[in-house]
């Protein structure tokens, strides 16, 4: 699998940071998994920069994603909720075949049977707090992966309102019990919480400039690491 997350497509800066092509951030992440041969990509929320993009990003991107040649599955971050109004119900983004948006074209996860995985995540539904990593999932299959888009806290106060919102404690983490929990909100790259579950934040491309790459082996081993996009921004 490859894992990307904070694209923010059609913020100023990102576009003026790619040359003025506002969906070159994804397409570079989708040429590494191309050439890399992932079964699936996982794009861990802030795909967009806001919910008022107009229809012609929305569209252009739905094609890219189509062409992407494999499945993609996209969780809805805080900056791009799963609202009524939300960039994922319009311009197109839910039609490809190969495109789950957790929270919009399916529930709270996706199953991939010829995988034996099922991908599972809590998106964001609206603009208030909430806690990305609620109620686990019971495995079905024999490997799980969860998505989360917030921000991790080793023991958040969650009481207190000085705190970010959306957090994620080493607990919750612990309690997935998943084989690798895809982080969305951070723009660094970084393994977070447990030793015994792998947790990474894939960072932003336009700031880690990489992806993260997961193989499940038949063994029950799981390795990370990180791909250098080939493309840079401004290149």
């Amino acid at each position: 699998m490859v894992h990307s997350s904070d694209l923010h497509l059609g913020d100023v800066t990102t576009t003026q940071a790619y040359g003025g092509d506002d969906t070159l951030p994804l397409a570079h992440v989708l040429d590494a998994a191309g050439r890399l041969k992932a079964d699936v990509i996982l794009l861990a929320g802030d795909v967009f920069e806001n919910n008022r993009l107009e229809n012609g990003i929305l569209e252009r991107t739905a094609r890219i994603l189509g062409d992407a040649g494999r499945p993609v599955v996209i969780l809805p971050g805080n900056h791009d909720p799963a609202t009524a109004d939300s960039v994922y119900r319009r311009g197109g983004m839910g039609e490809p075949e190969n495109v789950s948006i957790l929270g919009v074209t399916h529930g709270k996860a996706v199953t991939f049977s010829d995988l034996e995985l099922e991908v599972w995540g809590h998106a964001h539904i609206d603009y208030d707090d909430m806690v990305p990593l609620r109620a686990p999932r019971r495995r079905r299959t024999r490997w799980q992966v969860a998505m989360a888009h917030g921000h991790f806290d080793p023991a958040p106060n969650r009481r207190s309102r000085l705190n970010p919102s959306w957090l994620i404690g080493h607990d919750e983490i612990a309690a997935s019990g998943v084989d690798y929990l895809a982080l969305g909100h951070w723009n660094q790259a970084i393994r977070v919480g447990p030793r015994d579950v792998p947790a990474y934040y894939s960072g932003s491309p336009e700031y880690s400039e990489t992806v993260n790459v997961i193989r499940l082996k038949a063994e029950g081993k799981v390795t990370v690491r990180r791909r250098r996009l080939e493309a840079k921004p401004n290149s």
